[in-house]
């Protein structure tokens, strides 16, 4: 009873005293069965995450009951068993005699190197030992069939039960409680810690954590931006400057104005016709989030907080379970009608902002919320009927309203395809990627061509181009962005080396992205912004210079952006109410160092702002050129040291220059009342044969409360 039979017994009990009575059945056979049960030992050559050294079952997990979740990163069934995972060890912890241990067996190539699968565990916060499994060793030893599987072993190593799929928490919660108190019993568990070390705790503080998708406005100078590790929304202008940040850093599922509002990793973000909303495709949360730029409130208008595993829907607003909404778009003609990437049910649904009519004139009332095209199976099937298409975890969505393409275009990441829905008749075809057998979902690579013969790897994100009628590609796990034209049905490579990395370049075959997720196209169509996921940046891709550059994302009420020349231009960090402070004239020889030190004292019952980072940042005042020992730094410690090189300030600028340090503190009171204050330091340099090595500059300033 170990697999199948096992968990259609569980399917069938109806109580908790059922369930644990299996349990009970299931521990006692492989507790007498063990000696020709055991798991076998993880191969030596694996790399772990989470740990200080590699775990084996002959040392560090004898004693313990260990749970192996074979999983798959980009996998939305196993990302959707994480808080079941995470809820198990909030109740037994490993001194209790229960450890979990993510087996990664990887689907795509790309999963197979340990820093992304890394970079995966950071994301979805996960705080077990996980084991790059890069060969499938374990998966094969273990006859393991599909992903999400759970493996229950014993502490002597016994296989126990396997549970397939999701939706199995009350029979994992059953069988290990109860092994838990079996073996208790008998005196065969150990209290012993593991070798834990999470990556997480050394992290530096970062503006940006893996941003997931972008939406440039449909006019103006805006941007919101899915902070999806922050747990946030930032609205910037094109130039980087913060002008609001909606949510919080820690994960929450709360309404109300944006300091309050909560959000558990948002992804998909669209604006409202008018531009006075946004939308958000709220993740973990299995909700749909609209935020009211006038109102300044977030407010929840689909899904219950909770993922639901209906693929139909037809219920109106929080009355409708969702489950993990990747994606959202709105456009003519549908303008009433806000679209939604289902990647949880592999469907696309409909939210119906006002009542309107679609498929075959159909109408329907405002904030029902029901599926549009998808059967809910796990495919790549195209079909001249919307509900009798299948989709593979769709995660990217975008419109073309211009004859004669008028549809919308769907990133299909575990078909590895880009689709598209006519809004006609509602026909799903194939556009590029994939292959002709409904059932494979590893036709992936990395192929430009036509059609089928064209190869992407788990694409997240799609935007149309409507000045050059081109569709751009996130291709995440090549590391690239492709363009397609939609009527010939090519797909190119436009941008990325297919190295995963971080390099701006003009030429953009050598421009380097880790996983992008999202993209937009400014307004105009001579731009691209780009969500760069595992770079935790924003980069610009121009269409018509054909280059690649970050954008720099500052928290300032205000920003100022000067051309130096052709090379370099320098952002002011500085408000334009700044208070201005001029220090005394340093002397210094072209071998002195300057020590700065800002000693910026918060007033009592103060802390800084962990949601808007403080920051600095020093150049030559005259020519507004940076220094090139000091770049911008985000820091959390109102006290900051750095060195300035006097020959590199006189190579620039010989005839007493004068430096100039800004910095911008953002800090809160104990009742939650924020402030921010932006300092500027002129400093002038007079230039003296003689002077120390080190000459000592402190920079002070009291803030008010």
């Amino acid at each position: 009873m170990l697999g199948s039979f096992a968990q259609l017994a569980f399917q069938g009990a109806k109580s908790d005293e059922e369930r644990n009575k299996i349990s009970l059945q299931l521990i006692e056979k492989a507790y007498k069965d063990k000696a020709n049960s055991t798991v076998p030992e993880f191969h030596s050559e694996l790399e772990w995450l989470n740990t200080k050294e590699a775990l084996t079952f002959k040392s560090h997990l004898k004693g313990k009951v260990v749970v192996l979740d074979f999983f798959t990163y980009c996998c939305i069934n196993c990302m959707h068993i994480l808080p079941d995972l995470h809820a198990l060890e909030e109740e037994l912890s490993v001194e209790d005699g229960l450890v979990v241990i993510g087996v990664h067996s990887a689907k795509f190539e790309n999963e197979k190197t340990s820093q992304n699968i890394l970079n995966a565990v950071l994301r979805y916060d996960i705080t077990h030992p996980v084991v790059n499994d890069y060969l499938n060793a374990m998966w094969e030893d273990l006859d393991i069939t599909c992903w999400p599987t759970l493996m229950i072993v014993g502490p002597s190593g016994e296989q126990i039960v396997s549970l397939v799929g999701e939706g199995n928490k009350d029979a994992m919660f059953s069988v290990c409680r109860t092994a838990v108190e079996f073996y208790k019993s008998r005196n065969q568990l150990s209290q012993h810690s593991l070798p834990i070390k999470l990556y997480k705790d050394n992290l530096p503080p970062s503006v940006l954590s893996f941003p997931g998708k972008i939406a440039a406005a449909p006019s103006g100078n805006k941007l919101a931006i899915s902070d999806s590790g922050h747990h946030r929304i930032l609205i910037t202008t094109c130039d980087g400057v913060v002008l609001s940040c909606i949510g919080g850093k820690e994960p929450g599922w709360k309404d109300g104005l944006f300091e309050e509002a909560r959000f558990h990793s948002p992804q998909g973000i669209c604006w409202s016709k008018e531009m006075d909303k946004l939308f958000v495709a709220d993740t973990e949360n299995h909700a749909i989030r609209v935020i009211n730029l006038t109102e300044e409130k977030v407010s929840t208008i689909a899904g219950t907080g909770v993922m639901g595993t209906d693929k139909l829907g037809g219920a109106t607003g929080q009355n409708q379970p969702l489950s993990s909404p990747w994606d959202v778009a709105i456009g003519t003609p549908h303008e009433d009608i806000l679209f939604i990437a289902m990647a949880g049910t592999h469907t696309i649904w409909g939210y119906f902002l006002e009542t309107a009519t679609w498929q075959k004139g159909s109408e329907h009332k405002k904030d029902t919320c029901m599926n549009y095209a998808g059967t809910g199976k796990e495919e790549n099937r195209n079909n001249s009927y919307p509900h009798r298409a299948s989709f593979a975890q769709p995660s990217g969505l975008t419109f073309a309203s211009e004859e004669p393409y008028s549809c919308m275009f769907v990133a299909d990441s575990e078909s590895s395809s880009i689709r598209s829905i006519k809004f006609k008749d509602g026909a799903v075809k194939g556009v590029v990627g994939g292959e002709r057998d409904p059932m494979n979902l590893f036709a992936f690579g990395d192929e430009d061509g036509v059609g089928i013969d064209a190869k992407l790897q788990h694409p997240l994100g799609v935007a149309w181009n409507p000045e050059e009628k081109r569709l751009y590609v996130a291709d995440s796990y090549n590391h690239k962005i492709k363009v397609v034209d939609p009527m010939s049905k090519s797909c190119a490579t436009f941008a990325g080396s297919g190295t995963p990395g971080k390099a701006d370049s003009k030429d953009l075959s050598l421009a380097w992205f880790n996983e992008p997720g999202g993209l937009s196209v400014a307004p105009g169509g001579k731009e691209i912004f780009i969500a760069d996921t595992n770079n935790h940046a924003i980069r610009v891709l121009d269409l018509v210079k054909k280059s690649v550059k970050e954008l720099p994302i500052v928290f300032s009420n205000t920003g100022s952006t000067t051309e130096v020349d052709s090379k370099s231009t320098v952002t002011s960090i500085a408000s334009k109410r700044a208070v201005t402070i001029d220090v005394p004239a340093v002397e210094a020889s072209q071998a002195s160092t300057l020590a700065v030190t800002l000693n910026i004292r918060l007033p009592p019952g103060h802390k800084l702002t962990e949601d808007a980072p403080s920051c600095y940042q020093a150049y030559l005042s005259e020519q507004g050129m940076e220094l090139k020992e000091l770049t911008r730094v985000t820091s959390l410690d109102p006290s900051l040291s750095f060195p300035v090189s006097i020959a590199t300030v006189l190579a620039s600028s010989p005839e007493n220059p004068t430096i100039r340090v800004e910095a911008v503190i953002y800090y809160c009171s104990n009742a939650g009342v924020c402030l921010m204050k932006s300092l500027v330091y002129l400093i002038p340099l007079k230039v003296s044969s003689e002077s120390k090595s080190t000459i000592e500059l402190s920079l002070g300033y009291s803030l008010e409360a």
